[in-house]
């Protein structure tokens, strides 16, 4: 008897124990898809109409180019120049497909969708001719694979076999056919996807964990993300097997350690690295990939970020007690790094919801993203220098081909990804940007209303199908903490109480129900991190 209770015992503080680990790596909320999000008139409904126009200037077939020639297939154009015919060839085709499958959810466009059903259906003759799976712009691809998969493997940080960043470059086109199956629903593009994730377990299957190790010195962007993505999309834990062994040890072990060696890095090289972490770490169940992550987003945005949102000068990180070069240098904050931190926030935030990473999205969302367009010609930067009186250089949809032209045309795709979320009867408002959400599961459509930050409030109004009981959650921002929340219900005054940087509003919501937000704001100064005389003013 006194074993069966010490056996019962045991098995409730493992069940305890199990989920307190699930808690920590589980979604606690879902975010909206884009479809059921559109923007309204604002600064960020113009960067979309902007970015659309960008995306449609583009030339498919230059984009498919390089995707041709690799597949011993006569390209229907010459390629485009700069990073695309130098050695980069073809990774802005990955970020145009995800662009474009982003700017279809969001916006329902038919010309975007069938641009993107055109790049697919392309991409497609490749890989078939190709006959193992693989897609990609890479020069000379199959004798690089073919050499690699043989274990002749040659690496520095910025390539591998004397090739320009042949994993960082495939990474773009497996994002993109998953978010083209994920975003707009196109079936050929899974299919696709999970045949190049066979030729990449096919390929790297001999390799030891040695040898893979090694070839992951060679920037390679987020394939570890991407591997477990498909593992999740399939069901097959192979991939999920891939995405583990794509990890890159050398990183994650000083962060498991709780120990900053990120000083001299190349910043955009580590980041994708740690999203994928925390992805695996959602599939399974690892929490010490997910504290990982969480210590390596501390560092980043608490030691190493200028008040922007922005991080790291000439693409690396700088030392955290010397921002002297960041004030100095022409090349500032990377776009890439932004979109990539905002990315692994959303992640973040999702198993947390821990306000905070809502107040550094924000941040970096307003100050950063949306500036790094140009709001005349929808030009991109990939420099935003924090030298005074310096100035930055945007984009030409037909001679340039940066890194941050290809995440910039996803940036402005997709502003409506965090604005909402939810979970059970709770409906989380995270952004104050004007737009009106299709709330289908609960037949409640709502529409916020605002011209934040020019003015210090937001007014949702909420139009549901019946007479329907839900938590409305506001947030409660940081840099509003110190102030008394008011919040009108219907032009009168309620008593509200701010839980976790959230107000909640639990009642049964009828038709034309407005909810107006004060958000008390005022100039504040903030002292650049390294605690040297400069000074951010905030608004």
């Amino acid at each position: 008897m006194r074993n069966l209770k010490r056996k019962s015992i045991l098995s409730i503080i493992l069940v305890v124990f199990v989920s307190t680990v699930l808690a920590q790596t589980t979604p606690k909320i879902s975010y909206f898809k884009l479809q059921d999000v559109r923007l309204s008139e604002s600064p960020f409904k113009h960067a979309e109409d902007l970015n659309m126009k960008y995306l449609l200037t583009l030339d498919a077939d230059k984009l498919l180019a390089p995707f041709f020639r690799e597949a011993g297939l006569q390209p229907k154009s010459a390629s485009y120049t700069n990073w695309e015919n130098s050695g980069l060839d073809g990774h802005i085709g990955g970020h145009y497909l995800s662009g474009l499958a982003y700017m279809y959810a969001s916006t329902g466009n038919p010309e975007i969708l069938k641009r993107l059903n055109y790049m697919i259906n392309e991409l497609e003759k490749c890989q078939n001719a190709n006959g193992n799976g693989y897609i990609g712009g890479v020069p000379g691809s199959k004798a690089l694979w073919e050499d690699i998969a043989n274990g002749k493997i040659d690496t520095g940080n910025f390539n591998l076999n004397g090739q320009w960043v042949p994993l960082y470059n495939i990474h773009k086109a497996f994002n993109g056919l998953r978010d083209a199956y994920l975003l707009a629903g196109n079936n050929t593009a899974k299919n696709m996807l999970v045949q190049y994730g066979d030729w990449a377990i096919n390929t790297f299957a001999h390799l030891t964990d040695e040898q893979l190790q090694y070839m992951l010195r060679s920037e390679h962007g987020g394939l570890n993300e991407v591997f477990a993505d498909i593992s999740a999309i399939t069901g097959d834990e192979k991939y999920l097997n891939l995405a583990q062994r794509f990890s890159h040890q050398y990183i994650l072990n000083p962060l498991l350690n709780k120990e900053d060696k990120l000083t001299g890095l190349h910043a955009n090289t580590q980041i994708p690295k740690v999203i994928g972490y925390k992805r695996i770490s959602e599939l399974d169940g690892n929490t010490a990939w997910n504290d990982a992550a969480v210590f390596f987003w501390e560092n980043v945005t608490q030691k190493r970020t200028v008040s922007i949102g922005g991080n790291s000068v000439s693409e690396h990180f700088h030392p955290v007690d010397d921002y002297s070069r960041m004030l100095s240098h022409i090349e500032g904050p990377e776009t890439c790094n932004t979109y990539n931190m905002l990315h692994l926030t959303k992640l973040l935030y999702r198993t947390s919801l821990e306000s905070r990473f809502l107040d550094f999205y924000e941040r970096g969302l307003y100050n950063h993203i949306l500036s790094t367009q140009n709001p005349n010609t929808g030009g991109l930067v990939y420099f935003t220098p924090m030298r005074p009186g310096h100035y930055r250089v945007y984009s030409q949809p037909h001679t340039s081909f940066w890194c941050c032209v290809g995440s910039g045309i996803e940036n402005h795709s997709k502003y409506g990804e965090m604005i909402y979320a939810h979970s059970g009867n709770d409906l989380y408002v995270n952004l104050f940007i004007p737009s009106e959400l299709n709330w289908k599961e609960k037949n409640i459509k709502i529409t916020q209303t605002t011209k934040f930050p020019e003015e210090e409030q937001t007014q949702i109004t909420v139009h549901p199908r019946k007479t329907t009981r839900f938590t409305l959650k506001l947030r409660f921002p940081e840099w509003a903490s110190n102030q008394n929340p008011e919040v009108h219900l219907n032009g009168k005054p309620i008593p509200v109480f701010v839980t976790d940087g959230f107000i909640g509003i639990n009642r049964k919501w009828k038709k034309n129900d407005k909810v107006t937000l004060k958000l008390p704001m005022k100039v504040t100064v903030e002292q650049i991190p390294d605690k040297s005389n400069y000074y951010s003013f905030l608004y």
